[in-house]
């Protein structure tokens, strides 16, 4: 992306060097706008924009200048917006030689030669973009002599005639006494003035800036007519075929109108030659992963070139190496830059020795005069150095007593400190002994808090059983009540019928005889309550003292014993003597409170 941005900053730089100027030599920000009543026609923002297939933001430009409304947009203003809003964003999917054309027309009307040329305005235009891919990487642009020498090669090749060195010596001899190189517009008034292709017409010339346009921008490596097996009919078709290097299209016609299809290349492609069959001649065969093409060449020749083209073309996709111009172009810059720079490193050694050797001198007469003054002080330096060093031998003798006294007192800090440490060291052991022992200790009330909350939990249960039971104890005994309080009031009312009339006699009987009835259902809803609270007894003993309890005022109805049985109005007895009493006496009290 980076070899992409410096080609595309190259022609938008013509563009805007283009773009009118005010007085104080910069662009008006009405000019970069995308607004379209800033001016009329295109603007170059917006241009931009619509040829790089980048999302237009119309705020972005007033947004980045917000700080100099009234003031004009500098070079230096406007290319941080450009990198920022606009070619950050581009990710490669456009038409570069529409965007090229689209810069092309805002910048060659000022800049293009008004004087006759030999080469028409679209060969003019693919020269330019061939001068912004060979240009060096430095504004204002230029195209250095060794750049010029092999557009002129590969024009002078592609136009069949033989290559004049000599002339362009001369040139460049000439050329290098004014200036560094060429600018876009002096290169294609150098072409179109028929220099360096004297006797070739204008087709001529503008095939070659064709051809050399096709290999130098649009990546075409070879091009040409060549015969193509179907792969449904099997018949053979001639084609325009154009290899690129990663993929081989073919047309209809050299046009490039009418595209039929296309040979995707990669590593694991290759090519091998075929004999001659079916009557064709000069085949060759180009392997893919998915299928395969037969291709017959015009002649031998051609089949020779084109196998070598694309065994080319499929190594360096192996290698993952550029196009065979691009990596040549890449070395020539570098191998300017590498004799440039030891060319200056040259120069700087020069100046550097020079410097050193004026220097060396200046420093043997400073030593000179030093030795001079060294000498006369180095007798001084003697007599104190003498004297120095008896002072310093009595220093040295009170200092080492001083150091033999400091260094018995450490020995007894020391024996102190060792007799502390072990003492200290004691003390740990015991705390580390009492840590283990207090973690086996919290092991221990932690597994019986484990074992009381286990229990706590089983307790909890049984209580809520129990209190289920209870519950359900509770219901069949309020519905026991409410069945022998409808007893008494059925009682009641053949009191009173049959102290009326005897005749109702017959009602009560049949009362009876659905009270039998009932009965038995009671006595069979008995049995299960029984037989759920001999469950409800095996789980908790709390529930029999409970049950005890209440045992003088509910007893509940069970089996009668083995001595002889109470015969009341309503059948065999369901109550003992004492239940019967009792319930007597109840009925007593109710009547004479009624009366």
């Amino acid at each position: 992306m980076v070899g992409l941005k410096e080609e595309l900053l190259k022609s938008i730089w013509h563009a805007f060097t283009a773009l009118d100027l005010d007085r104080s030599g910069k662009v008006s920000k009405s000019q970069l706008k995308a607004s379209a009543a800033a001016r009329p026609g295109p603007v170059l923002s917006h241009n931009l924009c619509t040829v790089l297939n980048v999302p237009h933001d119309p705020v972005a430009l007033e947004e980045h200048f917000r700080d100099d409304d009234e003031g004009p947009v500098s070079n230096q203003g406007y290319m941080p917006y450009l990198n920022k809003f606009i070619l950050e964003k581009v990710q490669g999917n456009f038409d570069k030689v529409e965007f090229n054309r689209m810069c092309w027309t805002l910048c060659a009307k000022k800049n293009l030669s008004k004087s006759p040329l030999l080469i028409t305005d679209e060969d003019a235009f693919k020269v330019w973009v061939i001068f912004n891919f060979l240009s060096e990487d430095k504004y204002p642009l230029i195209i250095v002599p060794e750049e010029i020498e092999y557009f002129l090669k590969k024009l002078t090749e592609a136009m069949g005639a033989g290559w004049q060195q000599e002339q362009f010596d001369h040139y460049k001899i000439a050329l290098n006494t004014s200036r560094e190189g060429l600018s876009a517009w002096e290169l294609i008034e150098l072409i179109g003035s028929g220099q360096f292709s004297k006797g070739m017409d204008r087709q001529t010339v503008s095939m070659a800036i064709n051809e050399v346009f096709n290999e130098l921008i649009l990546d075409v490596l070879k091009q040409g007519y060549m015969l193509k097996k179907g792969h449904k009919r099997k018949n053979w078709t001639e084609r325009w075929f154009v290899l690129k290097p990663n993929i081989i299209s073919y047309y209809v016609s050299e046009d490039l109108k009418d595209k039929k299809g296309d040979i995707i290349l990669d590593g694991n492609c290759c090519v091998e030659a075929l004999p001659d069959k079916d009557g064709k001649k000069c085949l060759f065969l180009i392997k893919c992963l998915d299928k395969s093409f037969e291709i017959s060449a015009s002649d031998k020749k051609k089949k020779q070139e084109w196998i070598q083209a694309i065994q080319t073309t499929v190594s360096l996709l192996r290698a993952g190496s550029p196009p065979p111009h691009k990596e040549a172009r890449q070395k020539r810059k570098e191998l300017r830059q590498k004799l440039l720079a030891e060319h200056e490193e040259l120069e700087r050694q020069m100046k550097e020795l020079q410097t050193a050797n004026e220097n060396k001198q200046k420093e043997l007469e400073t030593v000179r005069k030093q030795l001079e003054a060294a000498a006369a002080r180095a007798a001084e330096e003697e007599k104190k150095r003498l004297q120095t060093q008896v002072e310093l031998q009595d220093r040295f003798s009170l200092e080492l007593e001083r150091e033999k006294m400091v260094r018995q007192k450490m020995e007894e800090q020391v024996a102190q400190k060792s007799s502390e440490l072990e003492q200290y060291l004691q003390r740990v052991r015991e705390l580390e002994e009492m840590y283990k022992q207090l973690q086996e200790a919290l092991e221990d009330e932690k597994q019986a808090r484990q074992d009381e909350e286990t229990v706590r939990k089983l307790q909890a249960r049984l209580l809520e059983e129990e209190s289920a039971k209870r519950a359900e104890l509770e219901k069949w005994h309020l519905q026991q009540q409410q069945t022998i309080q409808m007893t008494e009031a059925e009682k009641q009312e053949l009191e009173n019928q049959r102290m009326i009339k005897e005749q109702a006699l017959q009602v009560a009987m049949q009362q009876l005889e659905q009270l039998e009835l009932e009965r038995k259902e009671a006595l069979e809803q008995y049995e299960e309550v029984k037989k759920k609270l001999e469950t409800a007894a095996n789980n908790t003993k709390s529930w029999k003292d409970k049950v005890a309890h209440h045992e003088g005022l509910i007893r509940l109805i069970e089996p009668g014993s083995k001595n002889p049985h109470l015969i009341t109005n309503w059948g065999p007895a369901a109550f003992t003597e004492a239940e019967l009493e009792q319930r007597q006496k109840s009925w007593k009290g109710k009547k004479n409170t009624s009366e």
